[in-house]
């Protein structure tokens, strides 16, 4: 492993920065105290330019290389938490309960920062490299939002990477996917109202309660009966909210859940079914089914050569034989995508050997894998902006 000495040195002082920030987790569009931290970073080093409040809370540092070149590459990571409670017992654990830095946005801040303060010392890259800290990346569509309050008109960019850390591996290996990587996502509420009764008279009531259960069982014939099964697709029902009393027949309930894909066909498809079964189960029982489904996340495509790019900084930090591009398809979701698809990039995944998955309150972030996100992102910013010998 060969991680830039300056990065390497300067461990510590980020392992302080990331303990921290794990120990006050914030949800997203609440990343108020995380974003402060950055921004005062950012200007403590030095950046020529450092914008908050960049789509609520998201933080843009702006630092010009020694060249006098055009080219900006962007570098994101995202900061928010999850509402979960944590349960790992480490010593830095979450002083908040019901919230915990259970998918490592945490260490992505830390190792952006690493990145940041080591090439605002050297600046040994010809043109811009534009840091972004994005909020509520966890479904809140944070990264639409910085989008929509024109982040890439405010400051445009010529390709931009994103890095995400991957438990249960090996510490110093990296790999990514060249094209169509993660996928797109659609999250749903369908609203059942039926007419409520006395748990004793259930013929003077339209039961949501059963007919709900109904729904979720025929929702989940929808991929199997439907989609073709060599084109990847999930459908998952994660609640159901209804009832209030033992003796009360229930007169409303909700379901929600997301679907995951890769085509757009196949969502389309979905959709259709989806609204063609709460019609028809809201006339079977007489009562109405309202269904609110909306796209959440874009299927995340990594640029080809861009990716090889990637592949190399990587491998200058881990070797090669450390280094592939064979990661597989996943049908998780990232809003990384909407910058991708706005921008031409690249997202690789750092592994590391944490025990639990991601989105577990066991999780824990092998604090290494800092020091090898920082090296990678500052190698990308080097690489794809090369300083020529008469500007150093």
């Amino acid at each position: 492993m060969a991680l830039i000495k300056f990065i390497e040195d300067k461990a510590p002082e980020m392992r302080e920065i990331f303990e921290d920030l794990h120990a006050n987790p914030e949800i997203g569009f609440e990343e108020n105290r995380t974003a402060a931290i950055v921004e005062k970073c950012l200007t403590d080093w030095g950046f020529d330019e450092v914008h908050a409040g960049v789509g609520t809370t998201g933080v843009v540092g702006i630092l010009r290389g020694k060249g006098q070149g055009n080219r900006r590459i962007g570098l994101r990571a995202d900061m928010d938490a999850l509402p979960i409670t944590e349960t790992t017992g480490l010593g830095y654990a979450s002083a908040h309960a019901g919230k915990m830095h259970a998918c490592g946005h945490d260490g992505h801040t830390t190792m952006l920062l690493g990145a940041a303060q080591y090439l605002a010392a050297t600046r040994d890259f010809d043109g811009t490299a534009v840091m972004i800290f994005q909020p509520a990346e966890e479904g809140l569509g944070g990264a639409r939002r910085m989008l929509a309050e024109g982040l890439f008109e405010r400051f445009p960019c010529d390709e931009i990477y994103g890095m995400h850390n991957q438990p249960m591996s090996k510490l110093g290996r990296a790999r990514i996917r060249k094209g169509a990587m993660m996928a797109g996502a659609s999250f749903f509420d369908i609203t059942l109202t039926g007419k409520g009764s006395h748990a004793a008279q259930p013929h003077n009531s339209r039961d949501v309660l059963v007919i709900g259960a109904e729904l979720v069982g025929l929702l989940q014939t929808i991929v199997s009966r439907n989609v073709n099964p060599v084109q990847p697709c999930v459908l998952s029902c994660t609640q159901f909210h209804t009832g209030s009393a033992y003796n009360i027949v229930p007169e409303t309930a909700t379901i929600t859940g997301t679907v995951r894909y890769f085509d757009r066909d196949v969502i389309a498809l979905v959709e259709k079914r989806m609204g063609e079964l709460c019609a028809g189960l809201a006339a079977a029982h007489g009562i109405e089914i309202r269904l609110d489904m909306r796209n959440v996340f874009d299927v995340l495509v990594n640029e080809p050569d861009l990716s090889d790019d990637y592949v190399a900084a990587a491998a200058e930090v881990l070797g090669a034989e450390n280094v592939s591009d064979d990661a597989p398809m996943v049908m998780g979701s990232e809003d990384f995508a909407d910058m991708l698809g706005q921008v031409p990039g690249a997202y690789i995944n750092v592994m590391h050997g944490g025990e639990q998955p991601l989105h577990n309150p066991g999780f824990v972030l092998d604090p290494a894998t800092l020091p090898i996100g920082s090296s990678i992102y500052a190698k990308i910013v080097e690489r794809r902006m090369p300083l020529t010998k008469e500007a150093a």
